[in-house]
């Protein structure tokens, strides 16, 4: 007797679902923090008395979810560090919001030639339940690199849409917790936000399905612990899992 996964009822109340891709579908976290920490620790080594960046604690608080520059200003911002912002064309440096973007973008970009990403099984395991449901899905990243990670891990075609950091700079989105970036892959997957159920593990990003009416917002806690489940739920999250695969059931079938 086979079991075959469905999506739990919670998920087919909805018309749509919208993903998050880094630490949702793709185990990116720790390569963004971990190039989050080469740039901004060469900006806080000439700041006398500024502790290195926390790779768990600074990237969740204020990187997890935005856009590269909103969460550079933001970090620079919780020390007291008033950079100019500079321009999108600033090359990677210190001296500029936008260049220690940049070099956090550059970090990230020159890592990806030597340790590839890799995917959530739990949720590459909802994807393919959803699709046999004919339940529409978008992703939906402050990325650049959503797209490029999506078609190496070979899923990219399951998706209705994706709208990643290249397409949010094209149309002027505004970064998480602003709603923006997931109210257009509503808008792709033509069903309303009320309708739409979000997949986020950043606090900024359930806020924002929280702040864009969202009909269910789910917050992903890698971490499984109370502190984390509890700031997902502070932020807007109707309910947390531990991984997105925990919205799978299994049904009896004949095998």
């Amino acid at each position: 007797m086979a079991r075959a996964p469905s999506p739990a009822a919670v998920l087919l109340s909805v018309h749509a679902v919208v993903f998050d891709t880094d630490g949702v579908i793709t185990d990116s976290a720790p390569a963004h923090a971990a190039a989050w920490k080469q740039a901004f620790d060469a900006c806080l080594a000439s700041c006398e008395g500024q502790r290195p960046f926390d790779e768990a604690d600074d990237y969740r608080r204020h990187v997890d979810g935005r856009s590269r520059k909103d969460g550079a200003a933001a970090f620079l911002g919780s020390r007291g560090l008033r950079l100019p912002e500079g321009s999108p064309d600033d090359p990677p440096g210190t001296g500029t919001v936008w260049a220690v973007a940049a070099r956090k973008d550059e970090v990230f970009t020159r890592g990806l030639h030597t340790h590839p990403i890799e995917v959530w099984p739990g949720t590459v395991r909802l994807l393919h339940a959803l699709h046999d449901a004919r339940v529409p899905f978008a992703a939906a990243s402050a990325s650049r690199h959503a797209t490029e990670l999506l078609a190496g891990a070979g899923i990219l075609d399951l998706f209705t849409a994706v709208v990643d950091g290249n397409e949010a700079r094209r149309l002027g989105l505004p970064g998480k917790p602003d709603p923006a970036l997931f109210i257009e892959a509503a808008r792709r997957l033509r069903t309303p936000p009320g309708e739409t159920a979000v997949v986020e593990d950043a606090l900024a990003g359930v806020e924002a399905g929280r702040r864009g009416g969202f009909g269910l917002v789910v917050g992903v806690d890698r971490t499984d612990s109370p502190e984390g489940a509890a700031g997902l739920r502070r932020h807007g999250a109707d309910l947390v899992v531990a991984d997105p695969g925990d919205l799978l059931i299994d049904i009896d079938g004949e095998g």
